[in-house]
């Protein structure tokens, strides 16, 4: 279980808004950090703290399959996403860079940005005290996610670390 405070967001947070295409070229992740979600809110990288949640509506992280997308929100240190729901190629880079998905379809339209989330991967999140059901992730999926990632959990696997 962790406790985060929420960054609400809208419907269709496509990963153009996510991580826009001008800030591809950097030479790395942590460059491109403050420039997440700045065609939504220029503000927003810098005030998401480690441990933070984005919570959204529908189809987060839909339009082109680039993997900067997730790596960026993880690099930012938030813990995990709760939407409504998620385009399929962004769900699995997700998974496969370590940053934990909830499709959760309640949570999004009865709280507020700001209101702090008790979460309990599988089960549960609590927000002002009332509790929204969480399904819980494949085996699988959740080897990937504890492992760090797709390939930490293949070089585990396979006797590498």
């Amino acid at each position: 279980m962790f406790e985060a405070k929420i960054w609400k967001l809208g419907d269709d947070i496509d990963t153009d808004i996510i991580l826009p295409t001008e800030y591809l070229a950097m030479k790395s992740v942590e460059d491109m950090k403050p420039y997440a979600f700045s065609p939504l809110r220029d503000d927003l990288a810098k005030n998401i703290k480690p441990g933070d949640i984005i919570v959204a509506g529908y189809n987060f992280g839909c339009g082109s399959s680039r993997e900067q997308a997730p790596e960026v929100v993880k690099a930012l240190g938030v813990s995990c996403i709760v939407a409504k729901s998620y385009a399929r190629i962004f769900f699995r880079n997700a998974i496969n860079n370590g940053l934990l998905l909830i499709e959760q379809p309640d949570l999004f339209d009865e709280v507020a940005e700001g209101d702090i989330a008790k979460v309990t991967p599988g089960q549960e999140i609590v927000v002002n005290n009332k509790s929204y059901p969480i399904a819980s992730l494949p085996e699988n999926l959740m080897d990937i996610l504890n492992a760090g990632g797709l390939v930490k959990a293949m070089r585990h696997k396979n006797g590498l670390e």
